[in-house]
């Protein structure tokens, strides 16, 4: 009879997981501002959701009252105009491309600031009586990061909008022109398509370093706007970089409407943007650089007024607070902005055209 072996019980050895040992450095302890900026970040993020929710069902309870109040014939004809007065929008035709190719020249707070402005961007834009076509170029790095980490990527989710992360020079660049079976037909009735030369010819990049003026606004044309927050720290920027890739440039015509403007000059994105948007409307720049830049700038002895050290720290005073209101009000902005993203592909021709 062969003899049975009894089974062998295998016994696991498990390694001891590496604590920190006491050679390691204690980690630096926390300073009450950042355990305060930390305790608010949890306060924002718990609220969040419950914030959304009552915001969604806010909006849902005024349409169905207006919807009420429409059936019944119920509704003033205040409140029509306001509807159609918000929903009339024509477009202008012209493209504004945001340059967003200077992640490495700004530091972590101007991220921030930056990521706030195309917040307010796209706002304007979406508000807008004529809208640009918006394009973001060169999204990369910390831009890119801090966009994803703002409301779950709600930029992804603005309308009328493309994101790149290829530089501008995409405009013209290895870009195939699309197939057409009737070719012949469509350049007898249009004309023949772009070259990438015609293209390069009609891009404008917007710096106050120009020595060329705007004048007006074309449909035809592509207007770029330099996408950083440095407070005037790098000067011809935007110029050289201009030259380097062949394109126009020119600036605002602030010199010539706004002379006795007291202090600095230096503007943000989205001021930048909505003066574009304003003279679209009015055609008139005066009234665009008036409903736009701030009301304290055209302060004389307020905040920038004086000379040496006074100046120069009042002007950074006004940018920390500038930046500070916009990372707070950016918040709010993209929030609202995806929401009406969604709300405005949700509502894609829903047989009433008016939010497209």
């Amino acid at each position: 009879m062969d003899d049975v072996k009894a089974p062998v019980d295998v016994v696991e050895t498990v390694e001891p997981v590496a604590g920190p040992s006491e050679s390691d450095p204690p980690a630096a302890p926390l300073s009450k501002s950042a355990i305060k900026k930390a305790a608010k970040a949890e306060r924002i993020a718990a609220s969040k959701l419950e914030r959304r929710a009552r915001e969604k069902e806010a909006k849902k309870d005024k349409k169905r009252a207006l919807a009420a109040k429409r059936a019944a014939g119920e509704l003033d004809e205040d409140e029509e105009r306001k509807r159609s007065k918000k929903r009339a929008r024509l477009q202008f035709g012209g493209t504004v491309v945001v340059d967003l190719g200077f992640d490495d020249k700004m530091n972590d707070k101007e991220i921030i600031s930056l990521s706030s402005q195309l917040a307010y961007t796209y706002s304007a834009n979406r508000n807008a009586s004529y809208p640009f076509s918006l394009v973001y170029t060169s999204l990369n790095g910390r831009t890119m990061e801090r966009l994803e980490s703002m409301n779950d990527a709600g930029y992804k989710r603005w309308s009328n909008t493309q994101w790149w992360q290829e530089g501008y020079e995409r405009l013209w660049q290895g870009q195939p022109a699309p197939a057409d079976t009737n070719a012949e037909e469509t350049a007898g009735a249009l004309g023949p398509p772009p070259t990438q030369t015609d293209i390069q010819k009609s891009v404008v990049y917007l710096t106050a370093d120009s020595e060329d003026e705007l004048t007006e606004l074309r449909p035809e044309e592509i207007y770029i706007i330099g996408g950083i927050c440095d407070h005037n720290r790098y000067k011809n920027l935007c110029l050289n970089k201009a030259k380097e890739s062949g394109i126009r440039t020119a600036r605002l015509p602030i010199g010539r409407y706004l002379a006795a403007l007291p202090t600095r000059k230096v503007l943000t994105v989205n001021q930048v943007f909505e003066i574009l948007l304003k003279w679209v409307e009015t055609q008139d720049w005066e009234a665009a650089f008036h409903s736009v830049i701030p009301r304290r700038k055209f302060q004389v002895g307020g905040k920038g007024a004086g000379s040496g050290t006074a100046t120069a720290k009042s002007q950074a005073g006004e940018a920390e607070a500038v930046d500070a209101v916009e990372d707070e009000g950016a918040k709010i902005v993209v929030e609202e902005a995806s929401v009406a993203g969604v709300e405005e592909q949700e509502q894609e021709y829903p047989g009433d055209d008016g939010d497209r």
